[in-house]
């Protein structure tokens, strides 16, 4: 391809509005441009390197035995409302209707529809076990979307869903996922990991995500180095560290308007660590107190679990609820249902007395108060890993991926069945598993830049290889960068030949902007010598090559 017959528009100020790495470095080097909020279009630059995600995809999706189909963007309300999820799915979800006033709605998943496919076709245990894929577009109505291609609003999804007939059918598409997304963030030139998720709106028992490192991510993951336990933090179980056991009696201490923990711990001298912090929560079925220590977060999904849906209470419910002003309340003496963090169990604390401008001092679990005890915390860097005990890190990341034993959530109310050996009917047992095409390409970035632009792996870059005639006005030079790129291209190998009559900075600038991983610098000094310049875009490493070999030096990599 001909640099001047392709449409990279690209930039040399940075955009004003772009947040992350990614964003930035696409908007300059002419790969994506901004329609609306969470929506892009992709310039001919990004089609390529989608185009050969997805071919990685492809070819490892198609080795585990994966069928490719395409299945429709407008799906009818009545089948996600047979599963529950058109009610319970907020607004994040399209709606609309069609001109003859049926409820339809843009697909942020496919779950729905590929089990009411499944339901139709497959009826017996000899048509199972199935894996069907597609590359689809979703649409995903974002509160806030942002850092450019990594939260959208319209997005492409590999999302595969695997149909088995028991549990143990069921782990091994699962394992056979993962090593299959192995394989394929490894071959896009990514760092990454797997992680221990929290299901959420796909429901289902078990699931993972994969996470490519980056400041840039909207996750965090708590990672233990001695042992490899990693997990979302909305699901990483930790043990704070403990906290010295020294039994005391209670005792009442004035503490004049001070209300928060910070407020409080100033005030008394003493590190957060030593407060209980109480928080009354609204649940379907009434308060509930929950009971973290002063220098952890409650984790609201954990208590979700616990308690179901729920709020943080108002200011007067506070008052109406526990007789006392927020800011002063704590566990003793409460009638309501009480849950503790478990790392509450031990030590001796600060909380409200229940008194305005009084707290406790020397309070103790199950000798001054008996709440439930769950893991409600969430886990920070310097907790302990659950499993050994080392100390936990906690890093930022990027969801790459992920996958999900669904198991039955969607086959028993789609009716999605199948007959067994002895002919009994039994439901279909599934898995659901996706990739966004272009948050790989997003994080591969993230992970692999410097101050001059993107540096992508082969595997992934839109050119394999870019050639730089520095000066079209020597036939000599034209001659050999067109030698070249004939033999290049003949052979297979996607080249972009930069034919602009332009400065040779300017070359050199886009072309470390794109990132394309190989240049090929054909300048005069060299050509006297017959030598052409070969760099390597990322250690910016360069040798000679007597024009006569270059090709075949090249094509063997």
């Amino acid at each position: 391809m001909r640099f001047s017959k392709l449409f990279i528009p690209t930039l040399r100020e940075e955009p004003a509005d772009a947040e992350s790495i990614s964003h930035i470095l696409m908007l300059r080097a002419g790969y994506i441009r901004q329609l609306a909020a969470g929506l892009y279009i992709y310039l001919p630059l990004f089609q390529k390197v989608l185009n050969r995600i997805n071919a990685v995809i492809r070819q490892e999706m198609d080795a585990i035995g994966a069928q490719e189909i395409v299945m429709p963007a407008l799906h009818p309300a009545e089948i996600w409302q047979q599963t529950g999820r058109w009610d319970t799915i907020g607004d994040e979800m399209f709606r609309l209707k069609d001109r003859g006033h049926r409820d339809m709605c843009l697909g942020m998943t496919h779950e729905e529809i590929v089990t009411w496919l499944a339901s139709r076709e497959i009826r017996s245990y000899r048509d199972l076990p199935q894996v069907w894929y597609q590359l689809q577009t979703k649409m995903r109505d974002e509160a806030r979307p942002k850092s450019g291609v990594l939260r959208t609003r319209e997005f492409m999804m590999k999302d595969s869903y695997s149909f088995d007939v028991s549990e143990d059918a069921l782990d091994r598409n699962y394992k056979l996922h993962a090593e299959a997304y192995h394989r394929i963030f490894e071959r896009c030139g990514l760092q990454f990991m797997q992680v221990e998720s929290d299901p959420g709106m796909m429901g289902g028992a078990i699931s993972h995500e994969f996470m490519a490192p980056s400041p840039s991510g909207e996750d965090d993951v708590a990672l233990c180095e001695s042992c490899g336990y990693a997990a979302n933090v909305e699901l990483a179980r930790s043990i704070p560290h403990k906290k010295e056991t020294k039994i005391r009696d209670p005792e009442e201490v004035h503490t004049p308007e001070k209300r928060t923990v910070e407020e409080v711990s100033r005030f008394l001298k003493l590190s957060s660590s030593d407060f209980i912090k109480s928080l009354l929560m609204i649940s379907d079925d009434g308060p509930v107190l929950a009971l973290i220590r002063g220098d952890q977060a409650l984790h609201e999904k954990k208590l979700s679990k616990k308690i179901g849906n729920h709020r943080p209470a108002h200011k007067e419910e506070v008052k109406d609820i526990l007789g006392v002003e927020a800011g002063f309340i704590g566990p003793l003496g409460q009638k309501i249902r009480m849950i503790a963090d478990e790392c509450l169990k031990e030590g001796v604390y600060v909380c409200g007395a229940n008194k305005q401008h009084y707290h406790m001092s020397g309070i103790a679990a199950e000798r001054d108060f008996t709440p439930e005890w769950h893991d409600i915390h969430v886990a920070q860097e310097g907790d302990l890993c659950v499993n050994c005990n080392a100390g936990l890190t906690v890093r930022r990341v990027i969801e790459i991926g992920n996958i999900f034993k669904l198991g039955t959530k969607y086959s028993e109310p789609l009716k999605a069945y199948f007959l067994d050996e002895n002919g009994n009917e039994k439901p279909i047992i599934m898995g659901s598993y996706g990739i966004g095409p272009a948050r790989i390409a997003a994080a591969a970035i993230e992970q692999n830049h410097d101050r001059d632009g993107i540096i992508w792996s082969p595997d992934i870059a839109p050119f394999h290889i870019e050639i730089l005639p520095l000066n079209l006005n020597d036939k000599k030079t034209v001659s050999v960068a067109e030698k070249i790129y004939n033999e290049l291209s003949e052979s297979g190998i996607d080249v972009l030949i930069d034919d602009r009559e332009v400065r040779a900075g300017v070359k050199f600038k886009d072309a470390d902007l794109i990132g394309i991983p190989t240049q090929v610098i054909i300048g005069e000094k060299n050509l006297k010598n017959g030598l052409v310049e070969v760099k390597d875009r990322k250690t910016k490493t360069s040798a000679t090559i007597a024009i006569e070999e270059v090709t075949e030096r090249l094509k063997s990599g």
